[in-house]
């Protein structure tokens, strides 16, 4: 086994400025210089996991492959380190407590008194132990900030953890914001200082110290930073705004933070860094040869008086991810699905953006707004994508204006409607009757298979996504198999990740692929039953959907197959 050295990241000031990134980055660089490394997340909250957390509030529910809801930082640290990163990986309050309660109602602690400590710290330990299992590094992020009430577990643990491995094996990093008060112009350096003396209070002091900022830190404050802090200077790094996340990783190499990282470790690079392909990608992104519109219609993109684009954040990087593919820059649009039904927002504006995306969400709100959308990119030939709600709307509409299915619907929307073209399967209804909830919930990955001759299959045989390891489909015929379904061939087969709860009506497949829907991909479950996937439009330059999320799977270096044709779709419709 190897041997665990532990990276601990920790936040002061405030929350949200990046702390997930900086993880990201550093893991990113690690493997740059020929270590493997996977990261942790921890969220202070007792909720047992991000599923039920509103995304206006708390940002994207992030699906791992084992059916994980995740909060989204677990997204930044697949797209950089390139890895599927399994749902313990992520550590709550939840969890931590309802773990030790019931070993204690089970009889497991033989009669001991069953404490705060060491009961809480020695569980957290012991699940960041059993995450890093197999990597060189295990990079520990602590959401929230250190000043937190509900971090104080968490920070005690890695004190101990620290005891534990030694203090070789574990280095602190500490990401802070530094404000510049329009009113002064001047960097202040003062909260930082406050947030290295809230760590201190906790046994803990900064081996490096990341400086977020709306512009790169100067040599005087970083000066400042190190007589504070007592660290050198050089550990004190400019972390300040930029255009892409992406180019995280290359801002901390111009200050040779992964060198300085090994070294503080006591190690050496086991070889040279190749950025040569990351910056390429970057420079597409940030120099694009043409740039496109694309109108995002959802119901999370507001909040009182603000608008949250991290509601859908995945998609914003898989748009980004196709765009520096093809040398394209992709500016999107937040349109509020309501706004269409009330008629705030006129649909022939719609036709001013190169493409229409219809992004995944659970309810009635928005949804004919969504669903008006995608009819008029469907008559008027505008690029379009639908992600899973996106494609149950899309089938509502089919249904509606060309099968003349009257008042179709889903049957979450319209419990009552004559046509329910998007609905629970009978197996499903059953566990509802049950008060089963959790079980009718599709998450995680699923194989599908697709369609000889159709657009979708054309796209992940040139993104080269089609499951050619069998090891993937023998890993998950052991350990979870219904994943696979009833799997009857092994060619043309894709995995994708899902977090839904109705599906298209199988007694209205018929009807709608006579009309001209194509049903291009399908997952059988064990029982049989035929769940749709994904749908195309044949005629049309561009109208796929999916079931699925493709978004959690898209990389810079690997961009997911539907986005990728959407956006050379826009480009040569362009």
């Amino acid at each position: 086994m190897k041997k665990g050295r532990y990276i601990i990241i920790a936040g002061g000031v405030i929350s949200g400025v990046g702390k997930g990134f900086a993880t990201a980055s550093i893991g990113k660089i690690l493997q740059q210089y020929g270590y493997t490394a996977t990261a942790v997340k921890i969220d202070p909250y007792i909720n047992f996991d991000a599923g039920t957390l509103r995304p206006t509030e708390h940002g994207e529910v992030w699906v791992t492959d084992d059916g994980g809801e995740i909060d989204q930082d677990l997204g930044s640290y697949e797209r950089f380190l390139g890895i599927d990163i399994p749902k313990k990986n992520n550590i709550t309050t939840g969890q931590i407590y309802k773990a030790i309660i019931d070993r204690e109602r089970k009889g497991e602690y033989l009669g001991e008194t069953v404490q705060f400590i060491p009961h809480i710290p020695n569980e957290i330990k012991r699940r960041i132990k059993e995450a890093g299992k197999g990597y060189d590094f295990v990079l520990v992020e602590i959401g929230g900030t250190v000043g937190d009430y509900e971090n104080i577990p968490y920070l005690f643990a890695c004190k101990s953890l620290e005891m534990e491995v030694g203090r070789k094996n574990i280095i602190y990093v500490l990401l802070t914001y530094l404000p510049i008060p329009y009113h002064i112009h001047e960097m202040k350096t003062k909260p930082t200082q406050q947030a290295i003396k809230q760590l201190s209070e906790n046994g803990i002091f900064p081996d490096f110290i990341l400086c977020r900022a709306s512009r790169p830190l100067d040599r005087v404050r970083k000066k400042k930073i190190e007589t504070y802090a007592n660290i050198d200077a050089e550990h004190v790094i400019s972390a300040p705004d930029i255009k892409m996340f992406d180019s995280i990783p290359l801002n901390f190499e111009r200050e040779n933070l992964g060198k300085k990282v090994l070294a503080k470790f006591g190690l050496k690079p086991k070889k040279e860094p190749d950025w040569s392909q990351w910056r390429e990608l970057i420079k597409r992104a940030e120099h694009p040869v043409r740039n496109l519109k694309v109108a995002m219609i959802g119901k999370y993109v507001d909040i009182g008086d603000y608008n949250l684009a991290d509601s859908y954040i995945s998609i914003n990087h898989a748009l980004s991810h196709a765009g520096a593919a093809h040398s394209c820059s992709v500016d999107i649009s937040w349109i509020d699905s309501k706004k269409i039904e009330d008629g705030e927002f006129q649909l022939n504006d719609l036709s001013s953006y190169d493409g229409v995306v219809i992004p995944g969400g659970f309810g009635v709100t928005g949804a004919e707004g969504k669903i008006s959308a995608i009819k008029f990119a469907r008559e008027n030939n505008i690029p379009f994508l639908g992600l899973c709600f996106g494609l149950q709307c899309a089938v509502i509409e089919f249904a509606r204006n060309v099968c003349g299915l009257e008042g179709a619907n889903s049957s979450e929307v319209d419990p009552h409607t004559k046509h329910p073209v998007i609905d629970i399967i009978p197996t499903q209804k059953m566990l509802i009757e049950e008060s089963r909830y959790g079980g009718t919930m599709r998450l995680g990955v699923y194989a599908a298979i697709l369609k000889e001759g159709s657009k979708v299959l054309d796209l992940y045989i040139e993104t080269k996504r089609i499951v050619t390891d069998r090891k993937k489909i023998k890993k998950l015929k052991k350990d979870q198999k219904f994943r696979l379904g009833k799997l009857m061939t092994y060619e043309n087969v894709v995995l994708e990740r899902h977090r839904h709860r109705y599906e298209v009506s199988p007694k209205h497949i018929n009807p709608l692929e006579r009309n001209g829907l194509v049903f291009c991909g399908y997952h059988q479950r064990l029982d049989g039953t035929k769940l749709m996937e994904f749908l195309e439009l044949a005629e049309h330059p561009f109208f796929i959907a999916t079931q699925a999320h493709p978004e959690f799977k898209s990389r810079l270096d690997s961009p997911a197959p539907l986005f990728y044709g959407f956006v050379k779709a826009m480009v040569e419709k362009s």
